[in-house]
């Protein structure tokens, strides 16, 4: 019945889907896949080792103005859509291969406990945890920690972007393990590089990174 009342609609073009999905197959084709090689140069790797020592990263989808990507991670963040990083995780199984540079546990970015609450949900953990099951890889949501408070990244100026100097901490003791760490956007990549050096510093760790979108 709630089916009928309120169907699924694509969150693009508003045509009536199934409801496992968030867009039609009209507006999936519309969606700018990277195609990056994780082990290769790529772009997102070029912009993380201007930051940080990084040894393999990968974007999913391009993060566009007006684009379908863009859409979907803000249903995902502000909308209560988080089954939406389920399905952005199964989309990322099939292009990712880490082939012989698979890492030892995926590590995701930390809201601050007063956004946790206010959002009810972190939108990196459902995709993180799909992505352990299938490549059995361990991961842990309690690594890291943010200190401040602060608003969302969409709603900063780019000045306030530059600002994370002891954003994050980490909790544990880490060493010797290759840490793939997982975000939604990248834009200007300094709250993936805070979190890098935490990680780099604490121990004989190597990091690799893994985001939804990057924004060129």
């Amino acid at each position: 019945m709630l089916d009928i009342l309120f169907p699924n609609r694509c969150i693009r073009c508003s045509r009536i889907i199934d409801a496992n999905f968030p867009v039609c197959n009209l507006c999936f084709d519309q969606i700018h896949f990277t195609h990056n090689d994780y082990s290769e140069h790529n772009f997102v790797k070029e912009k993380c080792s201007l930051l940080f020592p990084i040894e393999n990263a990968f974007a999913l989808m391009q993060f566009e103005k007006e684009n379908v990507s863009r859409k979907l991670i803000h249903e995902l963040k502000y909308r209560n859509r988080e089954k939406i990083g389920k399905i952005l995780a199964e989309w990322t199984t099939e292009r990712l291969d880490f082939q012989n540079q698979k890492p030892d546990l995926l590590v995701t970015v930390p809201l601050h406990p007063r956004k946790l609450k206010e959002r009810g949900y972190n939108q990196l953990h459902w995709f993180t945890e799909t992505l352990s099951e299938f490549y059995a890889i361990p991961f842990d949501h309690d690594v890291m920690k943010r200190n401040h408070y602060s608003k969302a990244q969409a709603l900063k100026d780019k000045q306030n972007r530059l600002k994370t100097e002891n954003t994050f901490s980490m909790t544990k003791n880490i060493s010797g393990k290759h840490i793939l760490l997982i975000d939604d956007v990248f834009t200007t990549g300094n709250t993936l590089a805070s979190i890098a050096w935490e990680i780099l510093k604490s121990g004989d760790n190597k990091v690799s990174v893994l985001v939804m979108a990057i924004d060129e």
